[in-house]
């Protein structure tokens, strides 16, 4: 078992548990929604889709994100899966991020979405 994140109490009031497959999916989530800069003694951690949020959403837009992104997670996931596919979306104010990805010590296949902007 992981750490959940954000880190939090159960209902036993120890610090929630999770599967292997959610830690991963909190890792990415840090990963996508922390910008260069923003950890200071890791100051390159993080893929940086915030600024693109508030650039014109365009298919450019979301080819920037899918390269930033899938930069992100090989530096910083790279001994935990392998990325098969990130499509990346930018409609209206609003980029929608899926990424499928394979488990490397189980080998489960899974997707995971992720929304930015546009209120969410």
């Amino acid at each position: 078992m992981q750490l959940d994140f954000p880190y939090h109490f159960d209902a036993r009031d120890r610090t929630a548990e999770t599967t292997e497959e959610e830690h991963i999916r909190d890792l990415m989530e840090q990963i996508l929604f922390t910008s260069p800069g923003e950890r200071v003694n890791r100051p390159d951690f993080g893929a940086g889709i915030y600024q693109l949020v508030f650039g014109a959403a365009s298919p450019e837009a979301a080819a920037t994100a899918e390269f930033m992104i899938r930069g992100a997670l090989q530096q910083y996931l790279g001994q935990h899966i392998t990325v098969q596919d990130i499509a990346a979306e930018a409609v209206d104010a609003t980029i929608t991020v899926t990424i499928a990805y394979t488990i490397l010590r189980s080998g489960a296949l899974s997707t995971a979405t992720f929304s930015l902007g546009g209120g969410s």
